[in-house]
C-alpha cells in the first residue's frame, strides 16, 4: 500500500505527482501480476493539503481506471473527505461511501 506524504499543496503539486504517478505504475505492475484488482492508497500521514489535493487524487483514481484497476483511498482525514463533498468529487474518490439510489 502506498502513502501519501504528510503535506500536499499546490506549489509542489508537480513534483508529488511525478513521484506518485511512478510509485503507482510500479504498484500496478505488482497488482497485476499477483492478479490483483486493486491499487491501494493511505492518507493517514496526510495533515496539511488545499484544493490540489483533490487534483491528485483524481488523477490517481484515472490512472488506475486506465490501468485497468480500482483505487481504494484509505484513513483518510475527515478533513478531506469534506472537502471532496464540497467540490463534489467525494462519490469519485470514495464510491463505496456514495448513497444508494
Amino acid at each position: 500500500m502506498l502513502k501519501l506524504p504528510a503535506s500536499i499543496r499546490l506549489p509542489e503539486l508537480p513534483l508529488i505527482w511525478a513521484e506518485l504517478e511512478a510509485a503507482l505504475r510500479a504498484e500496478a505492475a505488482q497488482v497485476n501480476a499477483a492478479a490483483g484488482s486493486t491499487l491501494r492508497l493511505n492518507a493517514v500521514d496526510l495533515s496539511e493539503f488545499d484544493s490540489g489535493v483533490l487534483t491528485l487524487l483524481l488523477s490517481a483514481v484515472r490512472l488506475g481506471e486506465q490501468m485497468g484497476l480500482q483505487m481504494q483511498i484509505h484513513e483518510v482525514p475527515a478533513k478531506l473527505q469534506e472537502l471532496a463533498r464540497v467540490y463534489g468529487v467525494d462519490a469519485a474518490l470514495w464510491p463505496e461511501l456514495a448513497p444508494q439510489l
